[in-house]
């Protein structure tokens, strides 16, 4: 330790008393008188340092004002009672007062910066200490290096590098370690684990900043070395050291180590710590096995606020929120600091149930304990209202929040997003650009989320684009988002393309590609992919398997559908969900197996609903099954709640194609006594960033004449190639002139005409509609498809149809 004078070596030992919290005794005192210093300056400086200590920080600036005679030591004194307060500012306003400025006094202000995460005042202050010229010391290196992260500059961490070999420092110990932390956290693994090497001596400081800095890294086996290496050295691990080694664990995601550790922790008796529990209890937690981390959250002899914290979260994330409920009571009944409960998690399961009252009390908590100001709770407060449809409240809590960041501007976005707000949603997006706020991952997979729904390709591209721009491309969630984009705007090849430069992938990208093909109605293609997933190593989802039963249902594969629905339980150990069982009953119905699925749906473990009941209803229409038809509709019919008229609308519809015209006007009846309307078709399609909205006989669009005058051309060269209109499918008591007529202009007829005469020859079509694309129109977009020569790509409600030169992908089965 390098030392300039008696004076600085008396005021240094004060300090160090002073963050001990020692009693300063009789010989210390002779010191003082001894070195020269003042006896009254002294007790006044004994008098400051007591009332520092209390945090009594007004009376002792106070004292400090009334001090006749004062020195480095009450200045440093008063300094380090601001740091520790969390006022820097003020600290630092009495430390630019100081004439004199010991290494101490640059080691105050050094730790107040580390305090306050703000590691680049830490290193400008280190270089105004060196302009300065007082020499540092190796608790000034040891301050220093703490507050680094991985905003530092390699360079800046260098420079103070060849300062402590400079000053020959590079033996200290403590110094040591401090710098191998310091390369771990800027991400500078290779410096760091040459360092290490190099150290003549280590201690478990040094492998617990090795193996925490490889395991934050990604270097988990590496970690794991280390500890294997630690042990060879005799060096004994502390909790510090489990809690690394648990977290490398989680990275490697073996659950058989993560259970040895554990072994290990109780043999070497870490158990009793809180710390070390904890870590298990995450792991444990994180890796589907919340049963053995309730068995080891009831075992522990010391809890902790975040023990509750972590086994509740775990909880939530297995999807078992009553038992997460019942933990946060328990909580509440503890004396730990209400503060740092769980709110954020709490709001989310509120958000899960769309339980208002819920949300509403855990807010009043969150407001009682000033833990709403918390930016974690405030976006899940967000998020919670929106979710239970309450938007006004959830734009009054984005008002409040901090906006500097793309924190709130996600949580209101994909808020808006999950109710299907999708319009509100990229005007919000619009907002925070204009505000120079560029978001991060979670706020482009939002914002591809509603661009996907709303079949924006253009501005998909151009979010593409930016993601590009950002580096975002390389986040596995971003990637599926963009790949479910390409596919719900009917752009397929853009879509594989995307999975197929994914650096990473997981289940949540297998699970949108699967879809995506789902959605074309590429049987075979989905089915490909699911093996390809498991063929992964990772295992199917509950989606993964709702995407195979669509894609069976599409292609009227029922024994590959049984097969995949068979296996949920009883190899995957999956629940079988009601929207599997809905897939199933389409499956069957669409093949005429109305048997199979009466007998399905009387042995699933709840009652038939209305997607179930309005499947086998449009099934009975193609199949001419009347009576059971019947059945079904009274069923639909006798429910409290119906979505739209759908029901009815098919069972008048089957009434009509059977000439029952009476029945039709009954059915008509109930419809309007009840007060349920039919939904209207549109079909829509986007030319230059605009998009363009039509209905069935349309006059409104003011292109409407060209458009027309399209539509009487193909006409024409449709009757040539031998088109007749199928006027089965209008189901109107009129005559057939009416009903060729109505056919003509039906609404994808006219968003395909103006297309065509809106964009360049060759260019492909996609074109979106509400509802299911009736028979005749399908047949005469082949016909469309051929005279023209372009791809012409129509999402109904029920799948993607992809038509070339005369033909569909989905074979006419659909």
């Amino acid at each position: 330790m390098r030392l300039c004078n008696s004076s600085t070596a008396t005021s240094y030992m004060i300090t160090r008393c002073l963050y001990t919290k020692t009693i300063v005794t009789h010989s210390l005192d002779s010191t003082i008188i001894k070195t020269g210093f003042n006896p009254d300056t002294s007790h006044s400086n004994f008098q400051l340092n007591h009332l520092v200590v209390k945090g009594k920080l007004a009376q002792a600036h106070q004292l400090f004002d009334q001090m006749p005679h004062r020195n480095t030591y009450s200045l440093n004194t008063l300094i380090s009672g601001y740091v520790k307060s969390g006022n820097l500012d003020q600290a630092r306003e009495l430390f630019d007062t100081m004439s004199v400025r010991t290494a101490v006094s640059w080691t105050i202000l050094m730790g107040g910066y580390s305090q306050h995460d703000q590691p680049v005042g830490a290193f400008k202050l280190y270089a105004e200490m060196c302009r300065w010229g007082t020499l540092p010391d190796y608790v000034t290196f040891a301050t220093l290096l703490s507050c680094c992260d991985e905003t530092l500059m390699t360079k800046t961490l260098t420079q103070v590098h060849s300062h402590i070999v400079k000053l020959g420092f590079d033996w200290t110990l403590m110094v040591c370690n401090s710098l191998v932390d310091a390369y771990c956290k800027t991400g500078n693994l290779d410096l760091a684990n040459r360092l290490f090497v190099e150290m003549g001596m280590r201690d478990s400081v040094t492998f617990n900043a090795m193996i925490t800095g490889c395991s934050n890294n990604g270097l988990n086996s590496r970690a794991i070395d280390l500890f294997i290496d630690m042990q060879s050295c005799g060096v004994k691990p502390s909790e510090f050291t489990f809690a690394a080694v648990i977290c490398a664990c989680m990275g490697l995601n073996d659950v058989l180590l993560g259970q040895q550790f554990h072994a290990l922790v109780i043999k070497s008796n870490f158990v009793w710590n809180v710390f070390v529990s904890n870590a298990f209890l995450d792991f444990y937690s994180k890796h589907d096995s919340i049963d053995d981390a309730k068995r080891l959250f009831d075992e522990m002899l010391l809890l902790d606020c975040v023990s509750y914290n972590v086994i509740i979260t775990g909880f939530v994330w297995a999807g078992r929120l009553t038992e997460s409920l019942n933990i946060f009571r328990e909580l509440q009944r503890t004396k730990f600091n209400r503060k740092q409960f769980p709110f954020a998690t709490m709001l989310s399961v509120a958000a899960t149930e769309t339980n208002l009252k819920m949300g509403k009390q855990i807010h009043a908590q969150a407001l009682v304990t000033e833990a709403g100001s918390d930016i974690l709770v405030g976006n899940a407060l967000v998020d919670m209202y929106a979710k239970c449809d309450r938007f006004q409240d959830a734009n009054v809590i984005f008002a409040s929040l901090p906006h500097g960041s793309a924190v709130p501007w996600t949580a209101i976005i994909s808020a808006y997003v999950q109710n299907g707000c999708y319009d509100e949603a990229l005007q919000l997006f619009k907002q925070m650009r204009e505000a120079y706020i560029y978001g991060d991952q979670a706020t482009f997979a939002s914002t591809l989320r509603a661009s996907a729904n709303l079949t924006s390709l253009s501005l998909g591209k151009q979010l593409h684009s930016v993601m590009i721009t950002l580096g975002c491309m390389s986040n596995v969630f971003c990637g599926s988002s963009l790949l479910d984009m390409y596919a719900k705007c009917g752009y397929i090849k853009d879509a594989i393309q995307v999975f197929d430069e994914m650096p990473v992938r997981n289940t949540v990208s297998w699970n949108a590609m699967i879809s995506a093909y789902a959605q074309e109605g590429d049987a075979e293609a989905t089915l490909r992919t699911f093996e390809r997933l498991i063929e992964s190593g990772l295992k199917p989802e509950s989606v993964s398997f709702l995407s195979v039963l669509t894609a069976c249902s599409h292609r009227g594969l029922v024994e590959e559908g049984l097969a995949h629905f068979k296996s949920m339980n009883q190899t995957y150990r999956i629940d079988v969900k009601r929207e599997h069982y809905a897939s199933m009953v389409d499956l069957l119905c669409r093949c005429g197996r109305f048997d199979e699925a009466d007998k399905l749906m009387n042995e699933m473990p709840f009652e038939p609903d209305e997607i179930m009941l309005s499947s086998v209803l449009r099934s009975c229409r193609v199949h001419k099954n009347q009576d059971l038809a019947k059945r079904a509709a009274d069923s639909l019919f006798n429910m409290e709640v119906l979505r739209d008229a759908a029901p009815y609308v098919n069972m008048s519809n089957i009434y009509a194609e059977a000439g029952q015209w009476e029945d039709v006007s009954k059915v008509k009846k109930a419809m309007k006594d009840r007060g349920v309307r039919k939904v209207t078709a549109y079909s829509w399609v986007e030319v230059n960033h605009n998009v363009h909205v039509f209905t069935a006989n349309d006059r409104t669009h003011p292109q409407i004449e060209d458009i027309r005058k399209k539509i009487d051309v193909l006409w024409r060269k449709m009757d040539e190639e031998g088109y007749k209109p199928d006027t089965s499918v209008i189901l109107q008591n009129v005559n057939e002139e009416v009903k060729v007529e109505s056919l003509k202009y039906h609404s994808e007829r006219l968003a395909i005409a103006f297309a065509l005469v809106s964009t360049p020859e060759g260019s492909p079509i996609v074109v979106m509609k509400n509802l299911r694309t009736c028979m005749d129109c399908h047949a005469a977009i082949k016909i469309i498809s051929k005279i023209v020569g372009r791809d012409i790509i129509v999402r109904d409600s029920s799948r993607f149809h992809h038509f070339r030169d005369g033909c569909c992908s989905c074979g006419d089965y659909w």
